[in-house]
This record gives C-alpha cells, sequence and structure tokens, in this order.
C-alpha cells in the first residue's frame, strides 16, 4: 500500500539532511534522485514507503523521532568547524557525510580554528550542546600547543593566573611544560571557558605566538588514537559522561552513539 505523498524537500528535511530552504537548492543543484533519476523540478512528491531518495548517490531516509547522534571527529587543519561555509570551503559536516558519516542534518559543538586540527564534537543534540558550551559550567577543553620560544616560569604562571585580552581577562588555566627548547616549546594547556581563538592569543599576549594547535579533549571525551581525519561514534559511557558535565541528566535516547 502506497503513504501519503510528500514534497521532495520535504522529505530531505525529514530525513535530517537539510532544512527544507537548504533542500530545495539541493535539488536544483541536481545532487538528489528519485528511483535512479535526478530530479531538479521543485514540488516534486515522493511515496516514503516505495519510491527510493538519494543524495549524491547515497540513500537517505525520514529519521526516526527523536533519533540522536553523536559523532568525535579529529578535524584535520584546513576544515571548516560549522555546517556550512559561505565561501564553499570543506566543513566538519562536508567531510564526516564525505567518509560515511550518516546523512543527518548535523552541528559542530563549538569551533575549531581553520589552521588547528583535534576534536571537534557533531550531534543534532541541542540541549546538550547548549550544556557543553554554557559559560557557567566550565567544560573543560585541553590542547596541545607548540609555540614559539622557550617558555619561562614567568610565562607558565601568567597563562595559568588568567591573560588580560581585548575582551577581558581570560579564567584561570592548567599548563603543563611537557618541553622546553631554545626555538620551540611544547605544552598542554586546559581551558574552561571557550573564547575566540583562546589560546592563540593567549600565547600571543605572553610572546610565544603558536605553530601547531591540537585539542585533546571536550570534557571527559578524548580524542586518543583517532588519526586526523578519522570519525568515530561516541560511546554510551562518554556520553554518560559528557551529560554529567552539561548538568543534564543521564538518560540515553535512541539512536547511534
Amino acid at each position: 500500500m502506497a503513504g501519503k505523498p510528500v514534497r521532495l524537500h520535504k522529505y530531505l528535511a525529514m530525513a535530517g539532511v537539510a532544512s527544507r530552504r537548504a533542500a530545495e537548492a539541493l535539488i536544483r543543484q541536481g545532487r538528489v534522485s528519485v528511483n535512479g533519476e535526478v530530479v531538479t523540478a521543485m514540488g516534486w512528491a515522493v511515496d516514503p514507503d516505495r519510491d527510493r531518495v538519494a543524495l549524491d548517490g547515497r540513500e537517505v531516509r525520514p529519521l526516526p523521532p527523536g533519533r540522536l547522534v553523536y559523532i568525535v571527529l579529529h578535524k584535520p587543519r584546513g576544515v571548516v568547524s560549522s555546517a556550512r561555509d559561505e565561501r564553499g570551503r570543506v566543513t566538519v559536516v562536508d567531510w564526516v557525510l564525505a567518509r560515511g558519516g550518516p546523512p543527518i542534518r548535523l552541528f559542530p559543538v563549538g569551533r575549531l580554528d581553520f589552521d588547528s586540527e583535534g576534536l571537534v564534537l557533531l550531534t543534532n543534540d541541542g540541549p546538550l550542546a547548549h550544556g557543553l558550551l554554557h559559560p557557567s559550567h566550565h567544560v573543560p577543553r585541553t590542547y596541545r600547543v607548540l609555540v614559539q620560544g622557550a617558555v619561562d616560569p614567568p610565562a607558565v604562571e601568567a597563562l595559568e593566573r588568567g591573560v588580560r585580552l581585548e575582551d577581558g581577562l581570560t579564567l584561570p588555566a592548567r599548563v603543563m611544560v611537557r618541553k622546553r627548547g631554545r626555538a620551540e616549546s611544547l605544552l598542554d594547556i586546559t581551558l574552561y571557558e571557550g573564547r575566540k581563538r583562546q589560546v592563540r592569543r593567549m600565547c600571543e599576549a605572553v610572546g610565544h605566538p603558536v605553530l601547531r594547535l591540537v585539542r585533546l579533549s571536550l570534557g571527559p571525551v578524548r580524542l586518543g588514537r583517532l588519526a586526523p581525519g578519522q570519525w568515530r561514534y561516541l560511546s554510551g559511557e562518554e556520553l554518560s559522561a559528557l551529560r554529567r558535565a552539561a548538568r543534564l541528566p543521564d538518560v540515553r535516547q535512541g539512536g547511534r552513539r
């Protein structure tokens, strides 16, 4: 028995691929097919029970109600930490989708600079994202940072105490010097807030510009051995720990982790 026909752009939105407006753009670009035939006309209707709808050759289906997805990505340099980019650069969402990720409308939790690397969390769980980013929750973020010059104790103390930036004094940080050389030093820096390009600005303020920056962890979730460009689903244990960090009840909902 055939299902109730649904407009193609609405079907794509129901699948979590994009908003209805963005789905219309995908159709006009010739990226959507129905039963193997590319459709570019607006207003096309599909039968959810019989028709096969694909985006860039990959079948998409409407999501079960309430399905939440959590992905950890090791963002490489040169990828944008956003769901879309007006300049047409590759985003973290594009990167994961092109490498077997679910065709679901995801967004990154927080940002990581274009030239930085490391852990980025992607999800469609708005309350969790809000809780992790809320300024009063002070969820820790740890970065491995290669900087210019030999970082001396006064510079470390300044970073740990708080640095005066153009947007105010930073919160106290935790700093571990892993290697100190004449030309370069390697630090692990843990922050308890998330300002734009904060690590880079702090290091610059104490006279040690950043050469390379890798985010190692967000709250209890660690990058581990995930290689640059690789991604994985969050484990149930990690999700429970993240929810505690975000001060949310530990209730596991349906969907892959």
